[in-house]
């Protein structure tokens, strides 16, 4: 008997496992190297190398062969993978040198350098687990932090020094601090010159930050576990900029702004991006490594929120600047001080950048859609033109495309030398086994992105079936893509008798600044007017299938939050909810993602409270589902406590569902696959 769809997508990391991956393409194009998994149930990953000439590939690395515990991590690289949403085991990241002839990466805190050619690996003695080792780009030593302090090891001669040490226990050397990593998407903390000989190196200090304690109840002879969390209206961690020198020299460099939102430095410049507390001013730097003095280059500003792209700064061949920013009603790139894309087509992010050529990813008309895009010097080129969600990368004139649709099953990976050759790389993921149903479209009086997804076995016209509204909701994210994966747990959704609908609304990206910018001052209103706006046109749509008397909502995080709003303030329209990790009181979340979009608690306490949950409990007449993880260090459990108690004090009834030991990600096979049967249990039972 095969696998049950929840035990399988559970036991796959919901079918990510076997999927290639963290592309690195040699200067001369001539190889590849990249991670993956050895099957589709394998959760250990590989470091593997193709050769683009011949089509060989090779097994660089397999972590069972160097007997690593992988589950034996220190502290740091858990809450590393927790910000990066990484699911999987064994080489999960490398750092290779810019000759891509050696790769360094930790495997359960210990550290080991690889030369790529012959495969041999050894293992370097370090005075403690290593977090995040990265290569100089010459390849002669290799950097890691243990312990809140930086080291550089000498990879001939053995020999290694501390660069910087930690002044205090809240300090840490060459690591990204909570925000920076859970909301910037910068997962690192130093960078190497290009001569190997310095590296800019991030101080951050946790001492102003509040501490919150992470309890176990379930285990109540262990200690909370205590967290430095930066809630809204709070201090964020202290962060300094300093050029170590392998000489002992340090030089520092200032800034003023709370944010350091990237650092770059290549053979053109030294660069910084800060940002300011309210979110509202981009600065990029050059800064003199010598001296550490800064030099303004470019100042964007924006009334509601300026975005961090992630790629940017680069510079070409002859130094010319590339960037993104707003300009004219789009996200739009720019080369020098020119921008060299229209408004209509929203660039999200650089993804390398080839001498004179920059590859981007991009939406136009659909936002459904995320294509490939070259500037080559004079004119804009698609690289992908079927419909799909494309990612890549590019050197030496060699890409690397990795394809998703709606028409194929998980990620086609494809080499695409010079000479127009393409060589595949083969995908090991497991097939999920559901026959996809889903229509995509525009719904309601926005036209909003929406996927609507029916039974396999369904007729149309037979009958009117029970709605499930399936949606994330938040701004910066999107669910309604043109890829199977994004709707698999739909799909299961809808094969037990549900009409799923998944929606779009204002906040999501593609669609360009004014459509994200809806939310500005209020998260709750826009999100939940849209469910019911996509509800209203779909149902227009399908006049005959679906029964709007038996309405259901479920989500995560953000998504989450939807669902609890829905049935709080919209009992008329939704009937029943599932809220996972939901956000219940926009106070207890983080600094920056807060912050961007409703301002200071301080400044605007009306904002806050108009997009919280309490004040709602007493409404409270649906069956409701709070399920959340009680070693959540991102949507802590207290967000479905607090809320729990309000609808206690209102007398309304509820159900929660806590998870011991389980965080913001629900990794656990067990835990995740039980969760589907227990959702579909209730909601089924909810709406009669």
């Amino acid at each position: 008997m095969s696998e049950s769809f929840p035990r399988l997508s559970a036991r796959t990391r919901r079918f990510t496992l076997g999927v290639p991956r963290g592309f690195t393409i040699s200067p001369d194009g001539g190889r590849v190297v990249f991670l993956r998994t050895r099957s589709g149930t394998d959760p250990v990953t590989c470091l593997w190398e193709l050769d683009t000439e011949t089509h060989v590939e090779r097994l660089v690395v397999d972590p069972r062969t160097l007997h690593a515990d992988d589950e034996n991590l220190p502290p740091e690289e858990r809450a590393r993978r927790e910000r990066s949403r990484e699911a999987a085991g064994g080489v999960v990241a490398y750092g290779a040198d810019a000759a891509l002839t050696r790769a360094a990466f930790a495997l359960s805190g210990a550290l080991y350098v690889v030369e790529l050619a012959s495969g041999e690996t050894r293992r370097l003695e370090t005075p403690g687990a290593v977090i995040d080792p990265r290569l100089s780009p010459d390849g002669r030593q290799v950097a890691y932090v243990t312990g809140g302090a930086l080291h550089v090891q000498d990879l001939d001669s053995g020999r290694g020094e501390v660069l910087a040490t930690p002044e205090s226990p809240t300090v840490t050397y060459g690591l990204a601090e909570f925000i920076a990593a859970e909301e910037m998407d910068r997962m690192r903390g130093y960078w190497w010159s290009p001569s190997g000989d310095a590296l800019l190196v991030e101080r951050a200090d946790e001492e102003p930050v509040d501490t919150w304690y992470i309890a176990d109840p379930a285990n109540p002879s262990r200690p909370a576990v205590a967290q430095r969390y930066p809630a809204a209206g709070t201090p964020n961690a202290r962060t300094e900029l300093f050029v170590l020198g392998l000489d002992g020299s340090r030089v520092a460099v200032p800034f003023e702004e709370e944010y350091l939102t990237t650092a770059a430095w290549d053979d053109h410049a030294l660069s910084i991006v800060t940002m300011t507390r309210d979110q509202k001013t981009l600065r990029l730097f050059s800064v003199d490594p010598a001296t550490g003095v800064s030099t303004l280059v470019r100042e964007d500003t924006d009334p509601a929120w300026v975005d961090i792209v992630t790629g940017v700064p680069a510079h070409l061949d002859d130094g010319s600047l590339v960037w993104v920013a707003t300009s004219e009603g789009g996200h739009r790139l720019f080369v020098g001080d020119r921008a060299v894309t229209p408004p209509t087509l929203q660039v999200r992010s650089v993804l390398d950048v080839d001498h004179d050529s920059v590859l981007f990813s991009a939406s136009g008309g659909d936002p459904t859609d995320i294509h490939l895009w070259t500037w080559d010097g004079h004119s804009l080129l698609p690289v992908s033109t079927r419909s799909g969600v494309f990612s890549g990368r590019m050197s030496g004139g060699v890409g690397v495309l990795s394809e998703q649709s709606l028409d194929a099953e998980g990620v086609s990976t494809t080499v695409v030398r010079r000479d127009g050759m393409a060589v595949p790389i083969p995908s090991y993921a497991e097939r999920p086994g559901l026959d996809l149903r889903v229509s995509l479209g525009r719904s309601g009086r926005r036209e909003l992105a929406t996927a609507v997804v029916l039974p396999s076995w369904y007729e149309q016209g037979s009958g009117r079936l029970p709605v499930l509204m399936d949606p994330y909701g938040g701004p910066h994210a999107q669910r309604v893509l043109n890829r199977r994966g994004a709707f698999l747990e739909s799909q299961w959704f809808a094969e037990q008798g549900f009409a799923v609908i998944v929606a779009d609304g204002r906040g999501t990206p593609g669609r360009g600044p004014a459509f994200e910018r809806a939310v500005l001052g209020d998260l709750a209103t826009p999100a939940l007017e849209d469910q019911i706006d996509a509800l209203q046109g779909v149902a227009e749509q399908y006049p005959d299938d679906l029964d709007l008397s038996r309405v259901a909502i479920r989500g995560w995080s953000f998504g989450g939050f939807l669902a609890a709003l829905a049935v709080l303030r919209r009992p008329d329209v939704f009937h029943a909810a599932v809220a996972g990790a939901p956000v219940t009181d926009w106070r207890l979340y983080d600094t920056c993602y807060t912050e961007r979009y409703l301002g200071h608690p301080d400044e605007q306490p009306e904002v806050y409270d108009n997009s919280s949950l309490f004040a709602d409990a007493p409404k409270l007449e649906r069956p409701l589902l709070l399920v959340h993880g009680l070693a959540d260090d991102n949507v802590v459990a207290a967000h479905t406590l607090r809320l729990s108690s309000a609808l206690l004090a209102a007398g309304r009834q509820h159900s929660v569902l806590p998870l011991s030991g389980v965080t913001h990600m629900t990794p656990q096979e067990v835990v995740a696959e039980n969760l589907l049967l227990l959702q579909v249990d209730f909601l089924k039972k909810s709406l009669g």
